[in-house]
């Protein structure tokens, strides 16, 4: 990193001027405090400039033939390899609209002929000071961005590795022993894919990046399950009433975290993980006839994310072996899914499930679960759920004695 104090060899100075002996008396006024380059005309002035050792500054004479200083100075701020060398005007040309067309092309200063010594020593030494402060600035400025990107980079694994964690946290519960969010997250991307590629009309929503993050914040979509109670989240039979309602209460509950760790966060990723994340745990239990739930939500006012999150987690539903619910075959899931293309499901995302229903059961078969580990699940499960049953039940009543 160039420091702005600590420049231990002297700058290149380079000199422009058709004129011979204005070359020579500069030289020599230079040579005593910088390494001196001349050129006789401006194609040999941009050669030098170009070069593998450029010039800290570079003092252009106006008035020479075949290509002025004007030009010279004007290709040098054109040419990014070149724009950030200093450029000081030394000519016999001192009307004001002179200088002011040197300044509009780039030039840091304007010195007239004939020239001051002292005058042009400090000058030359003020803008090489400048430049020197401005390139500590740029080059401690590329530091501190990389500096900022690679915590950025550490910031960001650390809060993907949380969130994982989260979200197995919340899976084990519901998902013992078994690889469901994996799966949950390649379908989404293969769902995802499929209908960017069929609907163009959608490719601004379906990014391979936008699609990359749908995948992962898929993750979290039943994040909300860590609050409810063993009794109700491990019930083999159908829920009603109060239980019922508290088992979809862990949309909400998902939602409702995921805001504060979005407020915490400073507030808003846009079209983010957070995001997503949020459309995901919300509403991927509506339908697209409208009898879904939280909130009734129809059509497209569904988010895209939470309706191919619909059909992942579907599919999954129906292939993956469960401690307490039977699984079925890949041809009957697909059957299924596309029976309820336009009720249960936006019928685009049905239509490009069937397109890739053949990755889906590869990715079914490859990160299938163990069903002897779940078959052993059920039993502790079981056991779980009698001792809650046991532990809620009231304790028998002595009837009263008549007196």
């Amino acid at each position: 990193m160039t420091g702005m104090l600590d420049r231990p060899e002297r700058e290149v100075v380079l000199v422009v001027d058709d004129t011979p002996d204005n070359l020579e008396l500069m030289s020599e006024l230079l040579m005593d405090r910088y390494r001196v380059k001349v050129a006789g005309n401006g194609e040999k002035a941009l050669r030098i400039a170009g070069g593998r050792q450029p010039p800290d500054l570079i003092l252009l004479d106006v008035m020479m033939p075949q290509m002025d200083g004007y030009e010279v100075c004007a290709r040098l701020k054109a040419d990014p390899a070149t724009r950030d060398i200093p450029v000081v005007f030394l000519t016999a040309r001192g009307e004001a609209a002179d200088e002011q067309r040197g300044f509009d092309l780039g030039a840091v200063d304007y010195i007239t002929k004939p020239i001051s010594p002292p005058i042009v020593l400090a000058r030359i030494q003020a803008q090489l000071q400048l430049k020197a402060n401005a390139d500590f600035l740029r080059d401690k400025s590329e530091y501190l961005e990389l500096e900022v990107r690679r915590r950025t980079r550490e910031i960001s694994h650390l809060h993907e590795a949380t969130i994982e964690a989260l979200a197995n946290l919340a899976d084990l519960r519901d998902n013992p022993a078994g690889n469901h969010l994996v799966r949950i997250e390649l379908y989404m991307r293969l769902l995802g894919n499929a209908l960017a590629r069929q609907q163009p009309a959608l490719a601004d929503e379906l990014t391979p990046d936008k699609v990359a993050l749908m995948a992962k914040s898929a993750q979290l979509h039943d994040i909300g399950k860590v609050a409810l109670p063993d009794r109700v989240l491990l019930n083999p039979g159908a829920l009603e009433g109060d239980d019922l309602r508290l088992m979809q209460s862990h949309t909400r509950l998902g939602r409702e975290a995921l805001e504060r760790a979005d407020r915490r966060l400073a507030g808003g990723e846009g079209e983010g993980f957070l995001c997503y994340a949020r459309q995901i745990i919300q509403s991927h239990h509506e339908r697209w006839d409208g009898d879904g739930y939280p909130d009734g939500l129809r059509g497209e006012q569904i988010p895209l994310a939470a309706r191919l999150m619909a059909v992942a987690d579907y599919y999954d539903e129906l292939t993956a072996p469960h401690p307490y619910r039977p699984r079925v075959g890949g041809d009957e899931a697909i059957q299924r899914i596309s029976a309820a293309s336009g009720s249960h499901f936006d019928p685009l995302v049905v239509m490009a499930f069937l397109e890739v229903a053949d990755g889906f059961a590869r990715i079914a078969e490859r990160y299938g679960d163990d069903e002897a580990a779940l078959e052993g699940e059920l039993q502790r499960l079981e056991n779980s759920l009698a001792e809650t049953i046991e532990l809620t039940l009231p304790e028998e009543q002595t009837p009263p004695v008549d007196a």
